[in-house]
């Protein structure tokens, strides 16, 4: 009997990406060998993302493909994950009843027992011994799942549960896996990274499971993400500070800067709040990179509130801003009991606008970067040319050869508003 083959297509976050590669992991450990064609797999998994119509739209015509590949195919096994699949999925079994079994985020259960039934030493939550195959010197490491904010326009809490964290000791011990099989950076990953610990019995905080990780000899940096302003506590940002690892590097959405708009979101902070952790964060490391994410044409957002927005953007002037206009995610509060009043196309200007802000804003940072000596870890390639980030997460394109996984100085050349270009500083680092 001829090897049975997988093949896992993912769409969404990184927490996504993570999930994933953890299943292509227990897949190999099943005797399942990857290949990158659904019309040569015995088994196809979709790993879907539901925070965005446009990631289910993609989910939906995937399933469509995957449903002709089984008309040829009847004993091809099929499994849809991630957050299109909730606690109760009646209603996709309907839909797509060539789908075999359904698994809601790190449940990875009934896709194992779909290949081979109930197997004890694969199951469990985060299938403590099953760690992902890196595939280069950078790796995402889940620390702590699901979101208890529910937000009126997020489906996440609704998909991925309460917030559960990870032990230490378990983390520390993936990482190091990691970091034997080449990984020289991680990013540690949760919905709100810095709820971390809240839950376990012993307390520990983001920064405390940092501290435990940067004793780590071959690892070299630490990165985290997604942030949120309230759980981002002075004890946190002390060890970001003072811990040479971790990466002055933070992805803080805001949404809003209105607090009438931040009030009907159900942020939990309000404009100023949120402007004095930025400030906080600065005074603690100047230099810091800041990146944001903005709804644009929420339900009931005037003009005015929307001036506030860009009037934020201005004044705090982050690294990147995400940008997105809304639109409704069925099962969210908004959803439900909001009116999607913003016609389209002033959602549509309005997006614009914050585009022009950030890149100019963009630019005019990225320009304060020419001309200075930069730490990047080369990550990989874009054809021959070789990428990484600095500390401060600048994408850097390198103009020089460099070596995957090296830590190299680089000196800045050139500045565009998404991406900065340099040489290495010393040619002995080649080797």
């Amino acid at each position: 009997m001829s090897q049975q083959k997988y093949y896992i297509w993912t769409v969404g976050c990184q927490m996504n990406k993570a999930d994933s590669e953890k299943l292509a992991a227990g897949f190999e450990r099943m005797g399942l060998k990857a290949t990158d064609r659904a019309e040569r797999a015995d088994v196809v998994v979709l790993n879907t993302c539901s925070v965005r119509q446009h990631a289910e739209d993609r989910a939906y015509s995937k399933l469509g493909r995957v449903r002709d590949i089984k008309k040829q195919k009847p004993g091809l096994k099929v499994a849809l994950m991630g957050c299109m699949v909730g606690l109760k999925h009646d209603d996709l079994a309907q839909r797509f009843p060539y789908v075999d079994a359904f698994a809601r985020p790190q449940h990875f259960e009934p896709i194992v027992e779909l290949i081979e039934g109930p197997a004890e030493d694969l199951g469990g939550e985060f299938w403590p011994t099953t760690y992902a195959i890196p595939e280069g010197p950078t790796a995402f490491v889940p620390v702590v799942h699901g979101c208890n904010k529910f937000c009126t326009y997020c489906i996440v809490p609704y998909r991925r549960g309460r917030e559960r964290s990870r032990p230490v000791d378990e983390i520390v011990r993936e990482v190091a896996y990691l970091t034997v099989h080449g990984v020289r950076e991680v990013t540690l990953l949760g919905q709100t990274v810095e709820a971390y610990g809240h839950d376990l019995s012993e307390k520990p905080d983001l920064g405390d499971l940092m501290r435990e990780l940067s004793e780590l000899e071959r690892l070299e940096r630490i990165r985290f993400l997604t942030s949120y302003p309230k759980d981002m506590t002075p004890r946190i940002l002390e060890a970001i500070a003072e811990l040479p690892k971790v990466m002055e590097c933070f992805s803080l959405p805001v949404q809003a800067g209105s607090d009438t708009v931040l009030e009907s979101m159900r942020r939990g902070y309000t404009r100023q709040e949120y402007i004095d952790k930025v400030r906080e964060v600065r005074d603690l490391m100047p230099g810091a990179g800041i990146t944001t994410d903005v709804i644009v044409g929420y339900p009931g957002e005037t003009e005015a509130d929307f001036e506030q927005t860009c009037g934020m953007l201005e004044e705090l002037r982050f690294d990147k801003v995400h940008v997105a206009a809304y639109s409704p995610r069925p099962g969210t509060i908004a959803w439900r009991k909001m009116e999607n009043d913003v016609p389209n196309d002033v959602k549509t200007e309005r997006l614009h606008r914050v585009e022009e802000i950030e890149h100019r804003i963009s630019q005019e940072l990225n320009d304060a970067y020419v001309g200075t000596l930069q730490s990047v870890l080369v990550e990989g390639f874009r054809g021959d040319q070789p990428f990484g980030r600095t500390r401060t997460g600048k994408l850097v394109h390198l103009d020089t050869p460099a070596r995957e996984g090296k830590l190299v100085d680089v000196r800045i050349q050139h500045a565009g508003p998404f991406s900065l270009r340099g040489t290495l500083e010393d040619a002995l680092t080649l080797v």
